[in-house]
């Protein structure tokens, strides 16, 4: 994102709705200026004000003018009363930023908007996470934090360090040429975005070493990291994960509860699953 030195007023509107804080008043030409090291292109600033077109001349007199005369002018909260704000063409690598930080644009890996991934919210019917396996979502940067994939790259190469599976519709995943090894494209390590999400699940038994591994590389990285577990509950609604949270000092919040009313639209998936499933599944 680029804001015109030209139209700006410095009316520090914009600095407040920056999630990541990118935007500051450059006191040496009096304007406001992205940090494009901070950026995470994630629009916000473009998407969330309200836009006028005042001559940025004229705004700039009465602003002076009422300066002179010591009368406080506090224009109106979320708007940029000159529309300063000049979006840029984005180029690869920096384009991962806003495929990963702007909830209005579609991720080309997987086509789901936001952060590109469903996560296991509908295993119900993708079936992701079998019997005795354990779903992570271990997420980078939220709230309002964002995180470089070089800290995302700690955590990956040390799951598969451990033997976790990459979940292959993943938009991170999709960045490694090789998911054994959880390294990332070396040109984008560097990018920073506003959250990113890794998927990997293991069979139950290794629960407790996924948490140890994310707890003790999560204390290293300047950024925050958040652990999401997915299991499949019995036929009484019950699992064992819960427990083995609770044994590794993992407090336990039930945030969602799939039912299992997913529906195949897809043919060719509703013959893929019920073949895994077998007569039993049906």
């Amino acid at each position: 994102m680029h804001i015109d030195p030209r139209k700006c007023v410095a009316c520090g509107n914009c600095l407040a709705v920056c999630p990541v804080s990118a935007i500051y008043i450059d006191p040496v030409i009096r304007r406001a200026t992205v940090n494009l090291d901070e950026c995470v292109e994630c629009y916000a600033c473009q998407n969330r004000m309200s836009k006028e077109d005042l001559n940025p001349t004229l705004v700039r007199t009465i602003r002076g003018f009422f300066k002179l005369l010591r009368i406080r002018f506090d224009p109106e909260p979320d708007v940029c009363p000159t529309s300063a704000f000049a979006p840029q063409q984005l180029a690869w690598p920096r384009s991962i930023r806003q495929a990963f930080s702007d909830p209005c644009v579609p991720h080309e890996s997987t086509g789901v908007y936001g952060r590109g991934t469903e996560e296991v919210k509908t295993n119900d019917v993708t079936n992701r996470v079998g019997p005795g396996e354990v779903g992570f979502t271990v997420e980078f940067g939220r709230p309002a934090v964002g995180a470089r994939f070089r800290e995302v790259q700690a955590v990956t190469m040390a799951l598969a360090r451990i033997g976790a599976t990459f979940e292959k519709n993943n938009p991170v995943t999709a960045l490694m040429p090789d998911p054994t090894t959880g390294a990332i494209n070396p040109e984008v390590l560097d990018e920073k975005v506003l959250s990113a999400i890794v998927e990997v699940k293991t069979p139950e038994a290794m629960l407790p070493a996924v948490l140890r591994t994310v707890e003790e590389v999560a204390a290293t990285l300047n950024t925050v990291v958040s652990v999401g577990v997915a299991v499949r509950c019995d036929g009484d609604g019950e699992n064992r994960v819960e427990k083995a949270l609770a044994g590794e000092g993992y407090p336990v919040f039930r945030g969602k509860t799939n039912l299992g009313l997913g529906r195949l639209s897809n043919l060719d998936a509703q013959a893929t699953t019920a073949g895994a499933a077998g007569p039993a599944g049906r």
